[in-house]
């Protein structure tokens, strides 16, 4: 039914549906579309109202409606030419999603009407669907500014990067089986006191959450039973996920965030600006592609394809000034309306590409360095995407930082034993210099990590030598195949106690390694707790057991040597400087700032370096310079990486009144510090660290 209403003119800005007290302003970018319908609902999901909207102010469309109230569902209608060939797919019988829309009712509902296209039709994507895809979409919600959340006095943490400790979690994976959690699976269950405990007993700084912006639940999925568990199609930027509320507002979400942040721990959002989740041109037509094909995405040089950088069929364009200033002001609302302290963007390198491709210098780029908003809160993000030359390790700006899947490949690879790897070890254990250090980058910007949500767990890593996705529906043919994995001698669970005792510790030394090399450390949620997901490399569509973090039957002796680890990082500064390590000497006494020795206390030669059979690694680290306040907590820090047979390891001669202290030894880790005055004894597959202070 169409009804008559007096609409206004309205006004340009904000975009979105504002509400100020009176009415609600409309507002919305397109520019090529020739009319702009906007279509309100009643609470049952009926079509009330259309009404074109009168005003255009360059491309954004806009009008004022009274009396409405928060809470109005509503949609749009765009009209234009369908012309595929040409990079346009209007089509006003596709309802759409506001890209600015505060929040979202559901999930589209899979069906022949979300397609643009006759999905029976011989030329596919060419033809023109007449069906109306309203009831089988989901609608966007009008949302009060202000809702009277009390933050109570919250502030950011602010955490120096030099600091932090990340843990990579799912909102509902990591709560949905906690013994002591209500309502588990939700962003309450994920702020809960239990939760809280956990991650500060641990002594994590920072938990960085999969994906919160409202996404899709791709088609080929609920076809067969599955679902789109980790959350990376995104369909609405400024929405959050609708079913992680366990109270259907979002005021869930900001007591979630003043609970971490009252704990001490910030909260980092992975987001994904990269792509969408209308997929490639056989995809839904869901918002962006119906709203304005040609501007929002990136088209290939026969503009009926889109450029497929993200490997998931498109890829915004963010070159095109209204899909930046979309992208910017989604950031900007997560840190100003829910207090996020940072975010992890997914396949960043595509947020970086012009027409002559990555440009660290880039307007996405630029514009972020100089918000006064977003230059503030941490930035992190994956330095690649599958375009071509998406690999771009070490080349983002000032001040991002990058995840290093060399880190974890070459230490993975190292504790299996893979010959020739002792010098890509000592690299990643600097810092990653060779990557980072230029134009004034610090050590921190490696974001170092052994395990992440995309791969095996740290259990699985050390428990299988190849992948187990059957239960994904593709054959086993999903996910990466090389993993730098091994089982230890058998393939999966096993009651071996020789096997289960090797495991253990290697899980100790690849945490160990993270924790003692420079950079920022990352763990994945589950894995102090020997959390498996049963050899699946790829559980994206796992929303049971399998993607879930088990939380019974845990190891308490891993638990504990997880904190030790933790705490003994955050106790020594010598960990955690922002200056990289390159065998300088110091300004406070002339002494270089990194050593790197063989067992007999020698330094290492370039021969030594070239063996490919040396399965240690010994490091001797210093105060960075111009750091002379840390002279007097500890003088330096030893770590010896054995991944081969025993050692005796000749420590250096300490100065006079200082002494070499065993803090740290991962085939014993119950046994306490003691001094060394004699050759050190380091066990066959071990990680050491020793602390040279006042005796």
């Amino acid at each position: 039914m169409t009804g008559n209403v007096a609409i206004r003119p309205g006004r340009a800005y904000p975009l979105g549906a504002d509400y100020d007290g009176e009415g609600v302003n409309f507002a919305i970018f397109s520019q090529h579309a020739t009319r702009m319908t906007l279509c309100l609902f009643d609470d049952d999901g009926n079509e009330a109202i259309n009404v074109a909207l009168p005003e255009r102010d360059g491309h954004v469309w806009h009008g004022y409606l009274p009396g409405l109230k928060p809470g109005q569902l509503y949609g749009y209608r765009a009209s234009g030419p369908y012309r595929p060939d040409e990079g346009h797919r209007f089509n006003p019988h596709k309802l759409l999603l506001d890209p600015y829309a505060r929040r979202l009712t559901g999930h589209p509902r899979w069906s022949a009407s979300v397609f643009g296209y006759d999905v029976t039709a011989k030329h596919s994507d060419l033809t023109f669907d007449t069906r109306d895809s309203a009831q089988a979409m989901p609608k966007c919600v009008v949302v009060a500014k202000d809702d009277g959340f009390d933050w109570q006095d919250d502030r950011p943490p602010e955490t120096p990067m030099s600091e932090t400790i990340l843990y990579e979690a799912h909102v509902k994976g990591l709560t949905m089986q906690h013994p002591r959690i209500d309502r588990p699976g939700s962003y309450a269950a994920l702020a809960s006191d239990p939760m809280l405990e956990h991650l500060t007993w641990l002594g994590i700084t920072a938990i960085q959450i999969l994906p919160i912006h409202a996404f899709v639940n791709d088609e080929h999925l609920i076809e067969k039973g599955l679902t789109n568990y980790w959350g990376y199609q995104s369909i609405g930027f400024f929405a959050p996920e609708p079913r992680y509320m366990s109270g259907g507002q979002e005021a869930e979400i900001k007591e979630m965030v003043r609970r971490f942040h009252g704990a001490g721990i910030e909260v980092i959002l992975d987001v994904v600006y990269n792509h969408t989740g209308e997929g490639n041109h056989l995809g839904p037509t869901l918002s962006f592609r119906g709203l304005d094909n040609l501007s929002y995405y990136r088209l290939a040089e026969s503009p009926r394809y889109y450029i497929n950088d993200s490997g998931t069929g498109n890829s915004l364009n963010t070159e095109h000034p209204m899909v930046l200033r979309m992208i910017l002001d989604s950031l900007r609302y997560w840190v100003e309306t829910f207090h996020v302290d940072g975010f992890r963007f997914d396949l960043a390198a595509s947020l970086g590409r012009t027409a002559h491709g990555f440009d660290r210098n880039s307007a996405f780029f630029q514009a972020i360095r100089q918000d006064p908003v977003l230059s503030r809160v941490k930035l992190m993000g994956e330095p690649w995407d599958v375009g071509p030359g998406g690999y771009q390790l070490g080349a983002f700006p000032n001040p991002w930082g990058e995840h290093n899947d060399r880190f974890r490949d070459q230490v993975r690879g190292f504790w299996r034993g893979d010959p020739g790897l002792v010098a890509r070890l000592a690299n990643r254990v600097s810092g990653s210099a060779v990557r980072f250090d230029h134009d004034g980058r610090p050590a921190t910007a490696s974001v170092n990590f052994v395990t992440c949500h995309d791969g095996f767990t740290l259990m699985d890593t050390v428990s299988y030598n190849q992948k187990h996705n059957e239960a994904n529906g593709e054959n086993n043919a999903d996910g990466h195949d090389h993993n730098a994995s091994d089982n230890c001698g058998i393939e999966g669970p096993t009651s071996n106690e020789a096997v289960t005792a090797l495991r253990a510790r290697r899980r100790r030394n690849m945490l160990a390694t993270l924790l003692l090399s420079q950079g920022t450390p990352m763990l994945l949620a589950g894995d102090e707790l020997g959390n498996s997901q049963g050899g699946n490399n790829n559980a994206y569509c796992q929303d049971n057991e399998i993607g879930w973090v088990t939380w019974e039957g845990a190891d308490p002796a891993f638990l504990d040597f997880v904190r030790q680890i933790i705490q003994f990082r955050k106790s020594h500064p010598i960990l955690r400087q922002k200056r990289f390590l390159h065998a300088r000497e110091r300004l406070i006494d002339g002494v270089p700032d990194l050593f790197w020795r063989k067992s007999n206390g020698s330094l290492m030669t370039e021969e030594d370096w070239q063996d490919p059979e040396r399965r240690h690694l010994i490091a001797e680290m210093r105060t960075a310079s111009g750091t002379p306040e840390y002279a007097a907590l500890e003088y330096a820090i030893m770590a010896v990486f054995n991944a081969g047979e025993a050692l005796t390891v000749d420590l250096p001669s300490p100065r006079e009144g200082w002494i070499w202290y065993r803090e740290l030894d991962t085939a014993d880790p119950s046994l306490g510090p003691f001094a060394v005055t004699k050759p050190l004894e380091v066990h066959a597959n071990s990680v050491v660290a020793l602390i040279l202070r006042k005796a």
